[in-house]
């Protein structure tokens, strides 16, 4: 019996063998698996990107709105921004813009407590939340299309009248002083934030630290004035996007919204404040014992988005950065120096943004590793980039431009951020063609112009025992400056 088995398991092969030689001999000869190199390829023209329309119109009282209309999913969103930010707030309340910014949506309404709209928001699957960042205000929802008059009408409850619970306040204090307790615990959150300061200054709202003592300043009465201040029809920018017809978002729009009026009693904002250097160049270091790496950080205050010369910078952050960019192939590959490696020209849109340069080495190789970012910074400044490396670097920048517009909400949301900071609604096709005419003249000049090496600042968070050569040998450092980032304990309840 055996036997027999085994003789038909050989036919049955040998079967199968036949019937796909037989396939193979009829197999057409472009279907022969020939390697080719991927230089070979050949891809059609990106199409060209149509961005859906927008319907915009401003109500009596000044809220600006923004609608698109996308019929593929029984769904709506919407995002309003508020003209406010934690740059706005008073030197003396530090901390009041966030923490408006979290009780406005938990600390409940006149009609709702925090809890029941939970509640309520759970039971049709919708959202709605409310926050404040550095530069502005936001409040954002989600829903069925079915329940947007609903949702628009809860929403509006929310932000024209809000009661700030005490409770809520309380919790969402608890909830920043364990932030704050937790803030050295990862050494990138470290150098992240300590950088910023060095740049902008600790006083500067793009690089102040929220302290105890600022939370313990803040009471519910800062919270109701910056709320006044902030959260007002004439500030805000709506819009909505998803399965709606215009006409009756137009009218839901007017029946909540339409009648809001500020309080012209209460101050204005202060302006935000100019922004000045903190520091040009120097090197420091905080003192992580525990760590066998490095995380550096190195760079100056940069520009804004609308230069006329960031597409060519954005080209050049190409030509240095990603896996066919000069840093990855030099500094990591070539010398071995770095887990990561990157140097960003990172403009804002309002202010300056930042350009830095940086990565993570082993402790013993840290000197080597700056010293290698800071000679690709200089090529760049003396030796122009070869053709292939322009014609990589515009084409990973224009190949990535169609997923600006990969949904219509994500195209509201820039529709929107361009409003708020006064852009121009085609900004970002002028930012295309800018890309497409950079040549490598513009790379060089740009490099020349903007990357000032002399005033780099460098930051290192690591070992500084086993960094050899130790950080003091590098060819540009004076000195070497330690940061202390003791962390001010509480006040004593």
């Amino acid at each position: 019996m055996r036997l027999l088995k085994n003789r038909l398991l050989r036919w049955g092969l040998l079967g199968c063998l036949l019937v796909f030689g037989l396939f193979l001999a009829q197999v057409p000869a472009s279907w022969a698996l020939t390697p080719r190199h991927y230089t070979d390829l050949e891809f059609a023209p990106l199409p060209v990107v149509q961005p859906p329309d927008a319907t915009h119109f401003t109500l009596g009282n000044g809220i600006s709105v923004y609608l698109i209309e996308s019929r593929d999913l029984p769904l709506v969103s919407g995002l309003a921004l508020f003209r406010t930010g934690e740059r706005q707030e008073p030197l003396d309340r530090v901390g009041v813009a966030s923490l408006t910014g979290t009780v406005l949506r938990t600390g409940g309404t006149r009609h709702h407590s925090g809890e029941a709209i939970n509640t309520l928001l759970e039971q049709r699957a919708a959202t709605i939340e409310t926050s404040v960042n550095t530069v502005s205000g936001s409040a954002s929802f989600s829903a069925l299309s079915e329940d947007l008059p609903w949702v628009i009408d809860l929403l509006a409850e929310i932000l024209q009248e809000p009661v700030f619970a005490q409770d809520q306040i309380d919790f969402a204090k608890a909830q920043l002083r364990g932030a704050i307790a937790r803030r050295n615990d990862t050494p990138r959150e470290i150098s992240q934030r300590e950088f910023s300061k060095l740049l902008y200054g600790q006083d500067s709202p793009y690089g102040r630290t929220l302290e105890y003592a600022d939370l313990d300043r803040l009471q519910r009465e800062d919270l109701i004035t910056f709320y006044q201040q902030s959260f007002r029809p004439e500030r805000m920018l709506l819009g909505i996007v998803g399965d709606f017809d215009v006409a009756q978002v137009r009218s839901l729009l007017q029946q909540h919204f339409g009648t809001w009026q500020g309080d012209p009693t209460v101050p204005a904002l202060p302006e935000p404040p100019p922004v000045q250097p903190a520091q040009q160049g120097g090197v420091f270091t905080v003192e992580q014992p525990q760590l066998t790496q490095s995380f550096v950080q190195m760079g100056h205050l940069g520009g804004r988005l609308d230069s006329p010369d960031y597409p060519a910078l954005d080209v050049l952050n190409g030509v240095l950065n990603g896996f066919g960019g000069r840093l990855g192939n030099e500094v990591r590959s070539r010398q071995g120096l770095a887990y990561s490696v990157y140097a960003v020209w990172s403009p804002a849109y309002d202010y300056p943004g930042l350009f830095v340069a940086g990565g993570q080495t082993r402790s013993e190789t840290t000197v080597p590793f700056i010293e290698a970012i800071r000679s690709q910074l200089a090529q760049l400044q003396t030796t122009p980039i070869t053709p292939a490396e322009l014609a990589y670097a515009k084409d990973s920048v224009l190949n990535s431009f169609v997923f600006n517009f990969a949904s219509p909400s994500q195209t509201l949301s820039r529709l929107l951020r361009y409003a708020y900071f006064g852009y121009p609604p085609d900004t970002l096709f002028r930012y295309q063609q800018g890309v497409e005419r950079t040549t490598i003249a513009d790379i060089q000049r740009v490099a020349r112009t903007y990357l000032t090496l002399n005033n780099l600042v460098t930051l290192v968070v690591g070992n500084s025992s086993a960094m050899q050569p130790p950080l003091e040998s590098l060819s540009f450092a004076n000195s070497v400056t330690a940061i202390d980032i003791t962390i001010p304990p509480p006040a004593a309840s």
